[in-house]
C-alpha cells in the first residue's frame, strides 16, 4: 500500500479519500484535457461509513487514503450514490478488504450494482427521503433519478450540513486542490460548463425540477461534496445559479458555425456565414471539426442561440466528422436554438438534407433556407452564405428579446 496517499479533511469527521486521474483524456466521448478525480468520502461516525468508491484500478489509492485515518477494516457501511463504474468499479475490491456490515444504494442502484458488478456483497436498497443512523450522525437519502442515471441519489449529512451530490455540480478536473476557493473561478466555470453541457444538458428539465425540490426543502448547506472535481464550500450559491441558467437554456445572441471541409469550399461558406452573423450585430464562433472536439462544440452550444452546421458530401453522405458531432449533439438535445444548414458537393449533394434531418430530430427552429453549392462557391454563392448569416444574426437579436 502506497503510504504517501493521505486523506484530506473536508469537515468535522469527514475526509476525502478519492483518487486523482491525471492522465485520462477521454471520458466516453468527452475530451478531458485536464484529467479528473473520482471522489469518495469517509465519515468517521459511530458507524464508520464510506460514501462511494472509485474507478476499479484506483482501489489501492482509496484504501491507502482511508488507512491514513483508520484501519479500512473498521468501515461498517458503504453508501453508493451512483452505480456508474467510475464510482462503483472498486466496490467489490474494497468490500473484500472491509467486509462491511451493509452496502446501501437506491432501489434502482441496488439492481444496477448487481447487474453491472455481480458483487458478492448484498446491496440494501434505501427509499427516497429515508434516514440511515450512523449512531452519532444521520444520513438522509434523496433520489435524483436520471440525474444522470436511473439509480442516482444524493446523501445529506445534516450534522455537518454537507450534501454528497454524486455527479451533480461536478467537473472533470485533476488537481491537488480539494476545494473550490483554492482554484480560479474562471477555471471552475469553464470546466463546470463543459461537464453540464456534455453530461446533463439533455436532462435540463429534470435539473430544474430537482433545483426547485431542493430549494423547497431549505436544507442548510455548508458543503457540497461532488463525485468529480473540488468540494464546494465558498461558491455554492454561484454554482447553483449557473445550473439554473444552464438548465433554462435561454436563447442568447450568439451563434456557432460548425463545419468540416474537403477542398476548402465548405470552409469558405462557413466563414462567409460567420461574417454575416457578425455584420448583423450578433456574436459568432467558428469551429472546424478535426481542429475542435465534439465535446468542446457542445460546450460552446450551451451559451449559444443558433447552431449552424456545414458539410461537404462524401460517398453520398455527410462528412464523417460532421456525422459524429451531430449525432453527439442529437443525444444531448439542445433547446431553444435556431439552426441552418449549408454545404458543398461535387455531384450528388446529400449532406445538407442530412444535416436538416439531424436538426429536425433535435426539434430546432429553422432560421434560414439552407445553402447548397456545387463545387467551389462563386461570388453569388458567397453572397448567399453571407445573407444566410445576416438573417440568422437578425433573428438571434430578436430571439433574445
Amino acid at each position: 500500500m502506497n503510504r504517501s496517499f493521505k486523506a484530506v479533511p473536508v469537515a468535522k469527521d469527514v475526509f476525502w479519500v478519492g483518487a486523482v486521474d491525471w492522465s485520462i483524456r477521454d471520458f466516453h466521448g468527452y475530451a478531458t484535457q485536464n484529467g479528473t478525480t473520482y471522489n469518495a468520502y469517509l465519515v468517521m461516525a459511530d458507524k464508520v461509513t464510506l460514501v462511494d468508491t472509485v474507478k476499479s484500478h484506483f482501489s489501492d489509492e482509496l484504501l491507502a487514503r482511508v488507512a491514513s485515518v483508520v484501519d479500512p477494516s473498521r468501515i461498517d457501511y458503504i453508501v453508493s450514490n451512483h452505480s456508474e463504474m467510475d464510482h462503483s468499479g472498486a466496490l467489490q475490491t474494497v468490500a473484500d478488504v472491509v467486509h462491511p456490515e451493509q452496502v446501501f444504494a437506491s432501489a434502482m442502484g441496488a439492481k444496477n450494482l448487481v447487474a453491472n458488478l455481480h458483487p458478492s456483497v448484498t446491496i440494501t436498497p434505501v427509499a427516497d427521503g429515508s434516514n440511515l443512523s450512523l449512531g452519532n450522525k444521520t444520513l438522509t437519502f434523496m433520489e435524483t433519478k436520471m440525474l444522470h442515471w436511473p439509480d442516482s441519489m444524493f446523501s445529506y449529512l445534516a450534522d455537518e450540513q454537507l450534501l454528497f451530490s454524486q455527479d451533480a455540480f461536478g467537473m472533470h478536473l485533476a488537481s491537488m486542490e480539494r476545494f473550490d476557493d483554492q482554484l480560479p473561478a474562471e477555471l471552475l466555470e469553464a470546466e463546470a460548463a463543459k461537464y453540464y453541457a456534455n453530461i446533463l444538458n439533455h436532462l435540463s428539465p429534470k435539473v430544474q425540477a430537482l433545483l426547485q425540490k431542493v430549494k423547497a426543502m431549505n436544507l442548510p448547506l455548508k458543503l457540497v461534496a461532488t463525485d468529480h472535481g473540488p468540494v464546494w464550500r465558498d461558491k455554492i450559491a454561484w454554482i447553483v445559479e449557473l445550473y439554473e441558467r444552464w438548465s433554462a437554456q435561454l436563447p442568447t445572441d450568439r451563434a456557432i458555425v460548425v463545419f468540416d471541409t474537403m477542398w476548402e469550399s465548405t470552409a469558405l461558406m462557413a466563414h462567409a456565414i460567420a461574417e454575416g452573423v457578425s455584420a448583423a450585430g450578433a456574436r459568432v464562433k467558428v469551429m472546424r471539426m478535426g481542429a475542435d472536439h465534439r465535446s468542446d462544440v457542445i460546450t460552446e452550444l450551451l451559451d449559444s442561440g443558433a447552431f449552424l452546421a456545414g458539410s461537404p458530401t462524401l460517398n453520398n453522405n455527410i462528412f464523417p466528422s460532421m456525422a459524429d458531432v451531430l449525432t453527439y449533439a442529437r443525444g444531448l438535445r439542445p433547446l431553444n436554438k435556431l439552426c441552418a444548414a449549408f454545404g458543398s458537393y461535387g455531384w450528388s449533394g446529400e449532406s445538407v438534407k442530412q444535416i436538416e434531418q439531424y436538426f429536425a430530430d433535435m426539434k430546432l427552429e429553422k432560421a434560414a433556407e439552407s445553402v447548397s453549392v456545387k463545387y467551389v462557391p462563386d461570388a453569388d454563392a458567397v453572397k448567399l452564405c453571407y445573407d444566410l448569416g445576416q438573417a440568422v444574426g437578425a433573428k438571434l437579436l430578436a430571439y433574445k428579446k
